[in-house]
């Protein structure tokens, strides 16, 4: 069995400094670490309960199946300060069939951000048989 003590999510952007505008300023990710010099300096952000590490330089987007889902306490909020920072919204918060408000946005690399929040009677947060 693999012992896992830390995890994170890796992106090689196409443009170092252009992504780290993105998360580090629009949508307002902390700074966990950086490491590195020059612009494809490699930078951590704390992302709740992990990590994403924007490192190196790719010539190519990511792969278009890669998404992130990050869980906000008000998804409203949210999209407001977004839409401020000129984030492109793909679609604004709508609550889905099984009880998410979710809202879509896109990195600089195309990369789809799902932005959810997660409503206090959803049975992700309560469930009265436990």
């Amino acid at each position: 069995m693999v012992h896992v003590l830390s995890s994170r999510t890796l992106l090689r952007p196409t443009d170092p400094e252009r992504s780290r505008a993105f998360y580090g300023e629009a949508l307002g990710l902390a700074v966990y670490r950086e490491f590195g010099e020059g612009p494809e300096r490699g930078t951590v952000y704390f992302l709740g309960g992990g990590f994403l590490e924007l490192s190196g330089r790719s010539p190519e987007p990511p792969a278009p199946g890669l998404h992130l889902w990050l869980q906000v306490a008000d998804v409203a909020a949210a999209h407001e300060e977004l839409t401020a920072h000129g984030v492109e919204v793909l679609r604004p918060p709508v609550r889905e069939p099984w009880g998410l408000v979710e809202m879509w946005v896109r990195d600089p690399d195309g990369v789809r951000i799902c932005v959810v929040e997660v409503p206090a009677e959803h049975p992700l947060r309560y469930r009265p048989t436990i």
